[in-house]
């Protein structure tokens, strides 16, 4: 395909979709880690008889069968819900059909979460909302065994191959086996599309510092959300497009048709198997004869060449942390697993604020507590997963505007009449406090609280 036959494939695939929304749907996605309370692996059969147990109790049909006959994946087909377990058995997700409220999806996760933790209760085993699982060096983090999460980790762990790329790598390329996300994907008109990406990236530090959840203890607890860490310096970050955050401004259509031209591809699917391959970009790609990659086949790695095939730009994938997706939703993908009982809080927080873009965009456009201080947005969130607020700007004034982020949010809620405001204001709690819940966890942990009283504490519903 020549660069034009590209981006017009591309403007299909992402752009056109948005031009069909006329409501506005959202799709929430929960990711939660399993813990063993006795402080040791996650047995995997108490997991996979959980699963049998669940899709009896509520009729949701398997749709995910691993290479040993387990499920891992499926789905109640009246509402679109799916039950899954992502990358590992130790990390359940709960992703629900699209709904317009957040309030209906809350329900139908608080009767789906009871049930899971009844059931755990047996085993002395629970569901924490933490964006790290506390029991992550040891238990058994493997992969799901299908070929989609062992091309995952192959080529994650391919890091070691890339000596000549000036770029710091990670030694967890099992990342995805022990961390946890809140993911809300929302339709976006076509006319705000280009406002949305761009005004959501600016507000990155303001996220981290309201939802910092994701501390590697023992390892590097400076790091409140070590998520972006996690991506950025792995193979997913060979190209820094595919990952993170904006550093260029997207103020049109043609910047983001001309932006998702710059990521890069790195797998593909023939005849049924996975293979993974240095990352290229996707136009470069398109133009290749022959792609050298592998694919693991009885736990070997078997060399493959094939060629490019128009289809395979379904398997573009990019992980931004304001990701444009196929569906014409903009997924917002960088917020850590919350309590549990702040379970709705990122999607609430989202959509608020979607319904408030342009005064949301105009606020941001016209700051001066965050921005204008020689610090791009990138380097504001970097600094506030740490916890570090640069000398240069006001705490007093930081918090204000994450207040007057809040109550635009809340604003949004209540046009929107589901009653979602309830799910922020836990927001108002940590800005009064100046805390979130790694900052909250990690001062527990000070004075003296088991790890175990806190991940029962962030349990609860």
């Amino acid at each position: 395909m020549t660069r034009q036959d590209v981006l017009d494939k591309l403007y299909e695939r992402y752009i056109a979709p948005v031009k069909n929304k006329k409501e506005r749907f959202v799709g929430i996605e929960i990711e939660m880690p399993i813990v063993n309370l006795n402080g040791k692996m996650v047995d995997f059969d108490i997991v996979h008889s959980l699963t049998s147990e669940f899709l009896n109790h509520f009729g949701f049909k398997a749709i995910g069968i691993d290479e040993k006959g387990n499920i891992y994946s499926a789905e109640k087909r009246e509402n679109g819900d799916i039950f899954s377990y992502d990358c590992s058995y130790n990390n359940l997700e709960l992703s629900f059909g699209k709904e317009k409220s957040i309030a209906v999806v809350y329900e139908r996760f608080k009767e789906y979460y009871t049930f899971i933790e009844e059931y755990f209760k047996r085993y002395n085993y629970t569901l924490t909302g933490m964006g790290i699982n506390p029991n992550r060096d040891v238990n058994k983090n493997v992969p799901i065994e299908i070929g989609r999460y062992k091309m995952l980790y192959n080529h994650l762990s391919s890091f070691v191959k890339y000596s000549d790329i000036p770029m710091y790598f990670h030694d967890h390329p099992n990342f995805g086996m022990f961390s946890s996300a809140s993911q809300v994907q929302i339709d976006v008109s076509f006319d705000k599309l280009p406002k949305v990406i761009n005004t959501f990236n600016k507000l990155e530090p303001i996220k981290a510092l309201l939802f910092n959840n994701s501390v590697l203890l023992g390892e590097n607890e400076q790091l409140l959300c070590c998520r972006d860490m996690l991506w950025e310096n792995s193979t997913h970050g060979i190209n820094p497009h595919n990952v993170g955050m904006y550093e260029s401004e997207i103020n049109t259509i043609d910047d983001i048709l001309n932006y998702i031209s710059t990521e890069s591809i790195y797998c593909v699917e023939r005849n049924g198997k996975y293979i993974n391959f240095q990352p290229v970009n996707i136009i470069d790609y398109f133009s290749l004869d022959k792609i050298s990659g592998e694919y693991i086949e009885n736990g070997r790695k078997i060399p493959i060449d094939f060629s490019p095939e128009p289809e395979d730009l379904n398997y573009l994938r990019s992980f931004k942390l304001e990701d444009l997706t196929f569906r014409g939703t903009i997924e917002f993908r960088s917020g850590c697993c919350q309590p549990i009982c702040d379970s709705m809080t990122i999607a609430a927080f989202h959509a608020g604020l979607m319904e408030q873009i342009d005064e949301l965009e105009m606020l941001i456009s016209n700051d001066t507590v965050l921005y204008g201080h020689g610090y791009n947005a990138k380097e504001l969130r970097n600094f506030f997963t740490t916890s570090e607020i640069p000398s240069s700007i006001n705490e007093d004034k930081l918090y204000a505007l994450a207040k007057e982020i809040v109550d635009i949010c809340k604003k949004g809620l209540l046009k929107r009449g589901f009653g979602e405001e309830k799910f922020i204001s836990t927001l108002y709690n940590r800005i009064a406090n100046r805390t979130n819940p790694a900052k909250y966890m990690l001062s527990q942990l000070k004075n003296g609280k088991n790890i175990y009283d806190i991940v029962c504490q962030y349990a609860n519903i």
